[in-house]
């Protein structure tokens, strides 16, 4: 952007947050920054180098931003201040660019979670061993990060929210969405109880062969979800050599599916069969 250039103020959504267009392209943006939406209100625009802006990034997603948008009306400046100093930490701790839309979405939760635990609303987190388990790294930041929100607020963060932040965590750098992986762990859950009523198993909870398989099942299912096709080798082998397992994993197939609104590919299926052949000798 050419620094005269001016955006169109579409709307002031709060003080720190307007949705603004930019003329020559028409493209929508989301524009942050301490005092912003009041800085505007009645000028109609402001000039696309405004120093008043601290982030800035592209509104693609109106069905996205709809969900947010209710909760950024009063939106908190220090919320926004400790959003901004957790996504530095998240930043410098993990490679790879950061998703923007962290921008909107780790305020608005921090924003809820902060009303929660002032009205002493519990907070309850079903996937929390499974979320420590599939993701120590995130969850070992999303600790550091409720550090500093009890810091700022002066509230207690439980383990249940720290795993909830540990999805926006790893949302920001794998670009899935958080609602997915919400999703992912339910499915997860919910695929482990089959497996174990199948062959009256009781997992090891985190013994190897317990993380193993649920770690391949939530990255089969993130895979699936994501349209990414995976390779096997052993396609024919496994349906000759583990029928049994083989048989089960077809069925654990169809309930993904119906889950995901997505056909499980035969490579997937054929995975899933031989990380269960390994789990039923390692459990027996």
């Amino acid at each position: 952007m050419k620094d005269a250039e001016l955006l169109q103020v579409q709307r002031v959504i709060g003080n720190n947050v307007v949705m603004a267009q930019r003329g020559t392209s028409g493209k929508e943006y989301v524009l942050l920054g301490k005092g912003i939406g009041f800085a505007v209100k009645g000028s109609g625009t402001i000039e696309a180098n405004d120093p008043r802006i601290e982030k800035r990034f592209k509104l693609e997603d109106r069905e996205q931003w709809s969900q947010y948008e209710s909760l950024m009306e009063d939106f908190d400046p220090k919320v926004m201040h400790i959003s901004d100093k957790i996504i530095q930490y998240i930043s410098a701790s993990l490679p790879g660019k950061l998703n923007d839309k962290i921008y909107l979405a780790l305020p608005s939760h921090i924003q809820f979670t902060v009303y929660r635990l002032r009205n002493g609303m519990d907070i309850i987190n079903p996937f929390l061993q499974e979320t420590k388990l599939s993701f120590p790294k995130e969850f070992e930041i999303a600790s550091k990060a409720a550090e500093m929100i009890s810091e700022a607020f002066d509230v207690h963060v439980p383990d249940d929210e720290i795993g909830f932040l540990t999805y926006h965590v790893y949302s920001a750098v794998s670009n899935v969405p958080v609602g997915q992986l919400v999703k992912a762990s339910n499915i997860v859950n919910h695929l482990l109880e089959l497996i174990q009523q199948e062959k009256i198993v009781n997992f090891k909870q985190g013994s190897m062969s317990h993380v193993r398989l649920m770690l391949h099942l939530r990255y089969s299912l993130e895979r699936i979800m994501q349209d990414t096709k995976v390779d096997n080798p052993f396609v024919n082998h496994i349906r000759i050599e583990y029928k049994e397992e083989y048989s089960l994993a077809k069925r654990l197939g169809k309930v993904m599916e119906e889950q995901i609104g997505k056909p499980v590919p035969e490579e997937e299926i054929c995975y899933i069969a031989m990380h269960l052949y390994r789990l039923y000798r390692t459990t027996n």
